[in-house]
């Protein structure tokens, strides 16, 4: 009888191209409810356990936040550190359209497009950090300046 093989998601398909070390965390969640819920099912360190929000400028481009899953993004200074003039989150029926994931999977590696990213500085402070995996019920574990390198991510407060 064959082996069974894990499902690779996106993210993981990248990681593994670019031969990047992660952790792969699944855990069991029927539904999306949030980021400090899904790292106590997996014993992740709240605090270094980190949100994917995907924000539109006013230029309609496209960004993508990484932020601590207990904060919230300030509009105003996402907007000024991605040269834009004002910033909204994308509407929810859109989400899945524009990043190719769903509300609660949705991970900074692996997205339809490459969409600027910006991690949050605090993440600096970690060697390794928690994110989404791609789907709901799997989070990834990764370095921080891995991360950064795959993303092409800059870093800034917001």
């Amino acid at each position: 009888m064959a082996k069974d093989k894990e499902i690779k998601t996106n993210a993981m398909r990248i990681l593994d191209k670019k031969k990047v070390s992660y952790e792969v965390i699944q855990y069991e969640c029927k539904e999306f409810v949030d980021g400090i819920h899904t790292a106590q099912l997996t014993g992740a360190p709240v605090e270094q356990s980190f949100k994917t929000l995907v924000l539109q400028g006013k230029s309609r481009r496209h960004y993508v936040f990484v932020l601590p899953v207990t904060g919230e993004v300030q509009l105003k200074e996402a907007a000024k550190l991605a040269g834009e003039k004002s910033m909204e989150m994308i509407p929810l029926k859109d989400i899945t359209q524009v990043t190719g994931y769903v509300r609660g999977g949705c991970s900074p590696l692996g997205m339809k497009k490459q969409y600027p990213v910006f991690l949050q500085e605090e993440a600096l402070n970690y060697e390794k950090i928690y994110v989404s995996g791609g789907r709901i019920g799997t989070t990834l574990c990764l370095a921080v300046q891995d991360l950064i390198a795959v993303t092409q991510a800059k870093t800034g407060r917001f």
